[in-house]
């Protein structure tokens, strides 16, 4: 198949249709806008959550409770699994798994989970550990430093 080949499925494309160009067209006058009113106006309608003047939804409910999501630490979060890729005696750290593109960012540190396993000697530095993740590092004789 070549670009040229290619068209739409039958019956989902439709024609152009130009607005308000005369009674022959059939869209003619007021462009299927009907008569007068606040949609028929340039610029015409209202915006999004609008609701005629009345106390619209947003404004009506309550806004309560609080939020930590701005406060949260969010970690660069790595499985055992991942850990793979690096060298037996690798030293893995944030900065490491940046570099093999492992982590996308360094966030407010790493957080390390023990999905999978591992079979290198590796010292692994983050901020938190899973009790699996470390059980695992250090069954396979690794070490494990919280920073």
């Amino acid at each position: 198949m070549k670009l040229h080949e290619l068209s739409p499925a039958p019956g989902s494309a439709k024609d152009a249709w130009r607005k308000g160009r005369g009674a022959g067209s059939g869209n003619g006058k007021t462009a299927g806008k009907g008569h007068k009113g606040q949609n028929a106006r340039s610029g015409g309608g209202v915006r999004p959550g609008f609701e005629g003047g009345q106390i619209p939804a947003y404004r009506r409910l309550p806004k309560r409770g609080f939020d930590n999501s701005k406060f949260a630490d969010k970690y660069a979060i790595v499985n055992i699994s991942d850990l793979e890729k690096f060298n037996d005696g690798d030293v893995v750290t944030v900065e490491a798994l940046l570099e093999k593109r492992i982590v996308r960012k360094a966030y407010d540190g790493l957080k390390v989970l023990g999905n999978g396993e591992i079979t290198k000697k590796l010292t692994v530095q983050a901020k938190i550990f899973s009790a699996s993740a470390k059980e695992k590092i250090e069954a396979a004789g690794g070490k494990v430093e919280v920073m």
